[in-house]
């Protein structure tokens, strides 16, 4: 009986992997650039428990959205809460499948060894944004939520069209840190989370907290995908203990 135990478990060992390499899918996923970091840490390690493979692009959660409207064949998008909602009313998107992930602030940053300015209360705030030559973010045309968010809130502030002469937008063919590290800009505002992506700038910190807003980041399921159970298995792993500690490592809040 122990003699023939080894190979009875190397059959149960077989047919198990074959089990579960029937079973996996791959899952096609469209996220916000700001998501990166942390995604690019956890999906390996989902790969490697579920048996399930990833394919996954990145880009201003705007343009995403519409991807998905035009009806590109993805499986997950993850989008902020206003844009997860359209697609949801449109059908797009699975009703009841939309999770809440993380959330993330906005902040500012600076080209590496650049002085760093006092945002730490609104009057600080206030005054790095009039003393700056130059204030940079990514064109909000392009649906970015944190470019939409901090240009609502600096052309709220710009009372006397102070500020806006200060306004430098990334355009699309630019990246945003590139615009600060050429030193287009004394600083940029993005997504605390993608701050941490690029060694060339450093974290100056985030919003004062009258200012800060918070986006929400949704997974949904797209309406064409046939992959529901693998889906449900992504979503559990993203919003396990293990994973909530990745995400905060990265900067990001849980919902």
């Amino acid at each position: 009986m122990r003699r023939g135990f080894p190979k009875v478990a190397t059959l149960l060992l077989c047919w198990l992997a074959i089990s579960i390499q029937a079973g996996a899918a791959e899952i096609r996923i469209l996220s916000p650039g700001a998501t990166e970091g942390a995604l690019a840490e956890l999906l390996p390690h989902f790969e490697k428990t579920s048996g399930h493979t990833v394919s996954i692009n990145y880009g201003p959660v705007g343009g995403l959205a519409n991807r998905v409207s035009r009806g590109e064949a993805v499986d997950v998008v993850i989008l902020s809460e206003m844009e997860a909602e359209r697609l949801r009313a449109e059908g797009r998107t699975i009703d009841g499948t939309q999770t809440v992930l993380v959330k993330v602030g906005i902040g500012m940053f600076v080209r590496k060894g650049a002085p760093k300015p006092d945002i730490g209360t609104v009057d600080a705030f206030h005054l790095a944004l009039m003393n700056a030559k130059g204030i940079a973010y990514a064109d909000p045309k392009l649906g970015g939520s944190a470019s939409i968010l901090i240009d609502r809130l600096l052309r709220s502030l710009d009372i006397a069209g102070a500020i806006e002469q200060r306004i430098r937008l990334a355009p699309p063919a630019k990246p945003l840190v590139d615009l600060v590290v050429a030193g287009g800009a004394d600083f940029g505002f993005q997504p605390i989370t993608q701050i941490f992506l690029d060694p060339r700038i450093e974290y100056a910190g985030p919003l004062p907290p009258r200012y800060q807003t918070y986006t929400n980041y949704v997974a949904s399921l797209v309406a064409t995908s046939q992959q529901q159970a693998p889906y449900n298995a992504l979503v559990d792993f993203l919003t396990s203990t293990a994973a909530r500690m990745t995400w905060q490592s990265r900067g990001f809040e849980l919902r």
